[in-house]
């Protein structure tokens, strides 16, 4: 299976970025899902959906997060 895995590695590589990221999608989608991985994960979007829709959260527009994080690393 080893050398059906690098052949299938440089076929892979020889895609542009997008067609390889749509493969490595369709490569993870293929896994088995966890159930309760999931319901966990839609539990938690939920939660934050509300947090935000309630005002509970403060949302920031990403540029002023990204400077945050910058002038934190300095």
């Amino acid at each position: 299976m080893g050398n059906q895995l690098e052949l299938l590695k440089a076929e892979a590589l020889q895609l542009t970025a997008g067609e390889r990221a749509a493969f490595a999608q369709l490569l993870l989608a293929s896994l088995d899902e966890d159930t309760e991985i999931e319901e966990a994960w839609a539990a938690e979007t939920e939660r934050r959906i509300f947090d935000i829709e309630s005002g509970a959260a403060q949302v920031i527009p990403i540029a002023d997060a990204l400077a945050q994080v910058r002038a934190s690393l300095k």
